[in-house]
């Protein structure tokens, strides 16, 4: 048997540095805890290189002793907790002493501090030693500069996934901490880059802004509710303002960013059936309780906490989140009834109402109105920097690809036409299939829903808004199809404000989100501009465009060909709104196009559009057996 020893003090370090230090965002997340618990009212972070070659955390707090400094870098040393009684009531984020110590273990550490607001102190600590340490100006408070992180366990670092994954990890734990912390003054920084600012006037709204964006806090409601144990708050996004993940639901115990799937559920539940289907709303939830009912000594890194009378707390986060939805509601049909009809009515007036010979004036809304002195402000903007037609391509856009044989072939094997289609009208070659399925078909009438035609005996139903959401479907995939998408300038460019994180992951696919004919610029801080936009988007840009981001927004998007076809069916259920009324030039073009296309009985989400009732089928009906 092997002999036992104790292992080294360096060693040891190390090996308790994996358990708190998992990635930079660890030392930012333990680093800015500190400060807070020192009292600081102003935080500033600074990185270089994702957190790997620098970070510096800086704030006003209390400071540190010069001759306290050893014992704050060794472990379990704190001074926040002194026995077992205070173990289960902990009201600061850090108490388990192992912070310090172990960044120390693992990087080179400078710290700069001053208590007394005389002289400051400067210590340097390498690898968990302590190099040296000096008299030094500093202002009150602490800096604290990491250097060289995992540079002496370089095994740590395989396990790191990307810079850019790993500053959005960075930028989302500050993001999280200053949530719970609106009465701090955050300011995180990015090789010179400011990524978040608070102001740190205690307004969790205008928290909110600077970490999502203004319109994302303009859109939010307010929430507040209290029983004998918890006092919950915050802030929920409306049930159309959602997100693809989790991820923007923030709960916050006692200022503590925490992982909780029940209160996350609970939040979820307070929605009822407002939510559509893996749709998360944006949700600041602030649970205030007694440090006596948690129990946050159960993980290494504080994320997740033991809670008492969980199941009391859950309902009433569900029941808060619920009565603000509905007073909401409330609000909204207390502004209509401001522009409800009077009650009392001129006698002369009802009398020209109750006449049955008055002209119907009101007018059938339109989908598109059609304004004949507006000029057309269209253009076809080419944007040569963006497709070099040099460059050998192989997306089928052109004439001749690689894969010009194995379309050959699957021309070759299509069914040849039908004797009642010989004489149909010659087709573009922009459609998809030389003939449709679909038999030419005569108008014979309309319901307020559907489209009455027949052929040869036989009856179809077509739905005319599904129908005409499916060729709205297939003109939007054409114009995708184009090398050069139409576009349309913008009188006053588009301002399109972001949360950081947002910011981050829309500029990491800009070149995806062109391929949509969107063209945005950077304009400041978490803020783009936009120009021009493509002619195929409904009337309303922003919603359309923001809409479009948001599917590149923390969403797994698997194929870019399904993006594509998802957004344009989006974009198509916006352009068609609902039934209106056709008139018979209107539903011969309709019958007319369906021809035109593979699958006209089907649209993009896979509804029915045209319903045959044969011949024979109707003769059956009607009990008509000859």
């Amino acid at each position: 048997m092997a002999q036992i020893h104790e292992l080294a003090v360096n060693l040891a370090n190390q090996i308790a540095a994996g358990e708190v230090i998992e990635r930079p965002a660890s030392v930012v997340k333990e680093l800015v805890e500190n400060a807070i618990d020192a009292g600081s009212s102003r935080i500033r972070i600074d990185f270089i290189d994702a957190g790997l070659k620098q970070i510096v955390v800086q704030d006003n707090g209390s400071g540190i002793p010069s001759d306290q400094i050893d014992l704050a870098f060794t472990r379990h040393a704190t001074s926040k907790i002194k026995n077992e009684h205070d173990l289960f009531n902990v009201s600061t984020l850090g108490f388990r002493g192992e912070a310090l110590a172990s960044i120390a273990a693992v990087s080179h550490v400078e710290i700069l501090t001053n208590a007394t607001g005389k002289v400051g102190t400067r210590a340097q600590f390498s690898a968990g030693i302590k190099k040296g340490q000096e008299e030094a100006a500093a202002v009150q408070g602490t800096q604290i500069t990491v250097k060289d992180l995992f540079y002496n366990t370089p095994a740590r670092l395989k396990y790191l996934r990307s810079p850019r994954t790993e500053i959005m990890k960075i930028v989302d734990i500050v993001n999280r901490i200053a949530l719970g912390y609106p009465d701090i003054a955050f300011t995180l920084m990015n090789e010179g880059k400011l990524l978040l600012r608070t102001a740190g006037n205690n307004n969790l709204r205008q928290t909110v802004s600077s970490v999502y964006g203004r319109k994302v806090a303009e859109e939010m409601l307010g929430f507040k509710s209290s029983d004998n144990d918890f006092e919950v708050s915050g802030l929920i996004s409306k049930p159309e303002l959602t997100r693809a993940t989790r991820n923007f639901i923030s709960i916050l115990l006692n200022g503590r960013y925490i992982k909780n799937f029940r209160l996350s559920s609970a939040v979820m539940d307070g929605y009822g059936n407002k939510l559509s289907d893996k749709h998360y709303p944006f949700a600041v939830v602030r649970i205030k309780t007694d440090p006596l009912l948690v129990d946050v000594n159960v993980h290494p890194t504080k994320r997740e906490v033991r809670l008492s009378k969980e199941t009391e707390l859950s309902r009433l986060i569900t029941n808060a989140i619920s009565t603000a939805l509905l007073i909401k509601e409330n609000e909204v049909d207390a502004v209509n009834n401001l522009t409800a009809s009077k009650t009392e009515t001129l006698v002369d007036q009802l009398k020209f109402n109750l006449n049955k010979n008055v002209v119907e004036t009101k007018r059938t809304p339109e989908v598109d109105e059609i304004r004949e002195n507006e000029p057309d402000k269209i253009k076809n903007i080419k944007h040569t920097r963006y497709v070099d037609l040099n460059i050998p391509r192989d997306d089928d856009r052109y004439l001749i690809t690689s894969t010009w044989s194995d379309n050959v072939k699957k021309q070759c094997q299509l069914t040849p036409f039908s004797s009642n289609n010989s004489t149909a009208a010659v087709i573009s070659a922009g459609d998809e299939l030389l003939a449709s399925t679909l038999p030419e078909l005569t108008f014979v009438g309309q319901t307020a829903t559907y489209i009455i035609a027949a052929n040869a005996g036989d009856l179809y139903l077509v739905d005319q808004v599904t129908a005409r959401r499916l060729l709205a479907f297939k003109k939007i995939m054409r114009d995708l199809a184009s090398p050069q998408i139409n576009q349309q300038g913008l009188l006053t460019p588009l301002i399109l404000e972001f949360g950081n994180l947002d910011y981050l992951q829309i500029k990491n696919k800009m070149a995806d989100i062109q391929k949509f004919g969107i063209y945005l610029e950077e304009f400041g801080q978490d803020t783009f501009i936009l120009r021009s936009y493509p002619t195929w988007l409904g009337r309303d840009v922003e919603q359309s465009v923001r809409r479009i981001l948001d599917s590149f927004i923390n969403v797994d998007q698997g194929s870019n060909a399904s993006l594509i076809k998802r957004i344009a069916a989006q974009e198509a259920q916006k352009k068609i709104a609902g039934r209106q009324k056709l008139t018979t030039a209107d539903c011969g073009e309709i019958l007319t196009s369906l021809r035109k296309i593979s699958d006209p009985y089907h649209d993009a989400q896979g509804n029915l559009v045209i319903v045959r009732l044969k011949q024979n089928d109707i003769r059956k009906m009607f009990k008509r057996n000859e």
